[in-house]
Order: C-alpha cells, then sequence, then structure tokens
C-alpha cells in the first residue's frame, strides 16, 4: 500500500498518473504537533507546501514572498506560475532546495518523514502549520500563515471576515431537524467502495454544512463491507470532480450495496471540486453554503 497520489494522508491502493489531481485533503491522523508560532527571520522567498497554504498567502496579499509551490497548490490560478517542487506528500529535499527558498512553510502531513527530516535539519527556516477540519481550524492556519510571513495584521482581518463567512455559512442549516445522513465515496477500484470516516476533510465539511457523516467507526478511509454499506444507510452520496479516475453515475448505482439505500433507491448523488470541497482555507465558507444547498435547497436560511 502507499500514499493514494494526490490526496494527502489518504493510504490506499495505487493508482496510475492522475492528471488535474491535486488537492489538499483528509489525513489520516489529526493535525500534529506545530512549530507555526515561529517568524520567519526573512520571508522573502517561501516556497509553500499545501494548497491551503498558499491560498492563504494570496488571499492575504502576500504572493510576493512566494518562490514555489507544491502540486496541490492549483488555486488561485496565479500560483499555477510558480515552479512546483513536487506533490506534498513525496517531497525531495533536492527538489524543495533546488528554488533557494528563505524559509519553507508546510502544511501538517507533508512527507515522507524522511524528506522533511532532512528539510528540517538544514539551515532553511521550517514552519509546520497544523490541519484541523473545523471552523476554529481555518482560522488558526490563517493566523499562523500570517504569522510566519509577518503579515500579522493582515491575518487578524482576514481572520476576523472568514470567520464571519463561515458562521453564516453555518448558521443556514442552524434550523434543520432531519440531518441528510452523507456517505463520502473517495474511490471505487475494483467495485470496492473506499469511504470517509472520521477526522477526514469530508468528515469535517460534511459536519460544517449540517450534515452526518454515514460511516462510524473508524478514522480516515477505508474499504466498505457491503454489509457496512447498508448499514450505513446514506440519504446522499457525495464524490469529487477533478480528483483522480471519474466515478460515473452507473458505476456507482450499479453497485449492489449502494443501490439498496436511501441514496442509492433515489440516485442523489452531489459532485463537487476535490480542492475546493476539502481544502479547508478561505474558499470553506463558500463550499459549506454551496454543499448545504445541494443537501437541503430551499430548506436553509440566510
Amino acid at each position: 500500500m502507499r500514499l493514494f497520489p494526490g490526496l494527502p494522508g489518504v493510504r490506499g491502493p495505487a493508482f496510475g498518473p492522475m492528471l488535474g489531481f491535486s488537492l489538499v485533503f483528509a489525513a489520516l491522523q489529526p493535525a500534529g504537533a506545530t512549530e507555526g508560532a515561529a517568524v520567519f527571520a526573512d520571508p522573502s522567498k517561501i516556497a509553500a507546501i499545501g494548497g491551503s497554504i498558499t491560498e492563504i498567502v494570496y488571499a492575504l496579499g502576500e504572493e510576493k514572498h512566494l518562490v514555489a509551490r507544491d502540486s496541490t497548490s492549483n488555486y488561485p490560478k496565479a500560483a499555477l506560475d510558480l515552479p512546483d517542487v513536487g506533490y506534498m506528500r513525496q517531497l525531495s529535499p533536492e527538489g524543495v532546495l533546488s528554488v533557494g527558498p528563505t524559509g519553507i512553510l508546510a502544511l501538517h502531513g507533508s512527507g515522507p518523514k524522511e524528506a522533511v527530516d532532512v528539510l528540517k535539519k538544514t539551515s532553511i527556516p521550517f514552519i509546520e502549520v497544523p490541519e484541523h477540519y473545523s471552523h476554529e481550524g481555518i482560522l488558526e492556519k490563517i493566523r499562523i500563515v500570517g504569522k510566519a510571513i509577518g503579515a500579522d495584521a493582515k491575518a487578524e482581518t482576514l481572520a476576523s471576515e472568514i470567520d464571519s463567512k463561515l458562521k453564516a455559512a453555518e448558521k443556514q442549516t442552524a434550523s434543520i431537524k432531519d440531518r441528510k445522513r452523507v456517505l463520502f465515496v473517495l474511490s471505487m477500484q475494483g467495485g470496492k467502495i473506499m469511504a470517509a470516516g472520521s477526522e477526514t476533510a469530508a468528515n469535517g465539511i460534511i459536519k460544517l454544512a449540517g450534515g452526518v457523516n454515514a460511516i462510524e467507526g473508524f478514522s480516515g478511509y477505508k474499504q466498505l463491507s457491503d454489509e457496512a454499506i447498508v448499514t450505513a444507510r446514506p440519504d446522499v452520496i457525495m464524490v469529487m470532480n477533478n480528483a483522480g479516475p471519474p466515478i460515473s453515475d452507473d458505476e456507482l448505482f450499479s453497485n449492489v450495496s449502494i443501490g439498496s439505500t436511501p441514496a442509492g433507491v433515489a440516485r442523489k448523488l452531489i459532485r463537487m471540486d476535490g480542492g475546493y470541497l476539502l481544502g479547508f482555507g478561505p474558499r470553506t465558507a463558500d463550499a459549506i453554503h454551496d454543499l448545504s444547498v445541494s443537501l437541503y435547497g430551499a430548506r436553509i436560511t440566510d
């Protein structure tokens, strides 16, 4: 088993090359230790590792500091003009150091561990930013990134703006009593459903949008038995666009176990862009709103 290409923190069967497959999401472990209290002595050439990290720097209007990005950093479009140092979970020290950074700002879960250990032992300051799939986790990331590059005031302003947007987005489903049970399907390799459990970005966004993760009892991503899918009784199936081999409607709903669930009978499926849905950055309030509308339609309140 190796890292699921393009899916930070997801371990599963290896796939072949996945064009356009870059997003930040879904650590199997909760956020770890952070060195984010640090401030770069020289923030003039920062290598940003992690899509939400790069997005935050741009949202702060501080992209002048960036000298490189990783392959999960594909938003905003302007970020694609930066040199790409590789996939955040398959970094090579040589690739990161080749851009001559004065600092490395990396999302928790960047790896492999051996590469990160080498980078931390160089003279280049390395700041790790924690990843919590929650409202407060997003604000924490913004503040840590802002502090690291010397943009504390801008970070507080952005955090306040995002906080208000997140509160408004979450409030939309506050009055919903019958919460939709959502099954997030990561892949269907060999007809086997790999789904999201707890401590994943998928679980976090489902909760923020007023839904309930139909899967309980494990963290991370796991292949489900037919019995587990039937027992989960999802009202809705959710999959990503622009992320790996596409899952067609027919492929999904022809699965016998899926077909016997409420979601399968109603053919209720939500598709959203993976990076947008699971990035947990400045756009997450909009993603929460869009997912809430897809789940509850006119029942959500402004």
